[in-house]
């Protein structure tokens, strides 16, 4: 049902069973997919690409043209996935010619008054909690929770499973199964708790343990315990994410405890 009160542009594709309340706007080149609930005063700008089975909230704006002082117009857009939750005052801007898209996947909750910047992929399944902030060019992988008023400066990467505790600020990119928190922000653990949830099994979780023990806990440089890691911990796949994701960190990591 599309209330009279809203106001949809007849350039907008619209799914089957979507509901739009009074005084919410929907601009043109705008798609919407089905089974999607559109409450009163969100705002989905142009080149915004809805998935099924979304709810977005009082207040939302997605799609907005960035804040990027070198954005110059070029055509980006911003892609939601199927059954996320966007909820009241979030904002998401559209890509700009780094990557082209602001990316959130399925299955995500981004709380109130979130915002994602410019060129941010979020993953699937992750929860972003009140007034989180992120940066334009940040990567969240799969599973991440971000809890509240935390904020992320631009080009940081956060691995899958990762927990970041409320009111942190990331400077570093995390990597993947791992807790973070204090200041400045620090490992704490690794998420054992996230990942029993999701049915990982006690031999992984203490492979994940003692790979992250060298590489924290017992005083080697990031390179060294990487060598370590690799001469001394089984060939697995979670293994080789962990190394591929911190090398791939130009700008480095958390620190350890």
């Amino acid at each position: 049902m599309i209330s009279p009160l809203a106001n949809v542009s007849p350039k907008a594709k619209i799914g089957k069973n979507v509901t739009i309340e009074p005084f919410a706007t929907i601009y043109h080149d705008v798609e919407i997919g089905d089974d999607c609930y559109i409450h009163p005063n969100a705002l989905i700008y142009p080149d915004t690409i809805i998935g099924s089975g979304c709810k977005i909230f009082p207040g939302a704006v997605i799609g907005i043209i960035n804040q990027d002082l070198k954005y110059k117009g070029e055509k980006s857009n911003t892609v939601i996935g199927n059954n996320t939750t966007i909820r009241e005052f979030a904002t998401i801007h559209k890509g700009t010619a780094d990557r082209m898209t602001t990316k959130v996947g399925n299955n995500c909750l981004i709380m109130c008054y979130t915002h994602l910047g410019h060129d941010c992929s979020i993953g699937n399944n992750v929860i972003i909690a009140n007034n989180g902030s992120l940066a334009g060019h940040i990567t969240v992988e799969d599973y991440v929770i971000i809890e509240g008023v935390v904020a992320a400066q631009q080009f940081v990467n956060i691995g899958a499973h990762a927990f970041v505790a409320g009111a942190s600020l990331v400077r570093k990119s995390i990597p993947p199964y791992i807790r973070v928190a204090r200041e400045p922000l620090q490992f704490i653990g690794v998420n054992t708790i996230g990942l029993t949830r999701r049915g990982f099994d006690k031999e992984t979780i203490k492979q994940i343990e003692d790979i992250y023990r060298i590489i924290f806990v017992r005083g080697h440089n990031i390179s060294n315990a990487l060598d370590i890691v690799e001469s001394e911990m089984p060939d697995s796949p979670i293994r080789n994410e962990i190394l591929d994701f911190i090398r791939a960190q130009s700008d480095g990591i958390v620190r350890g405890i």
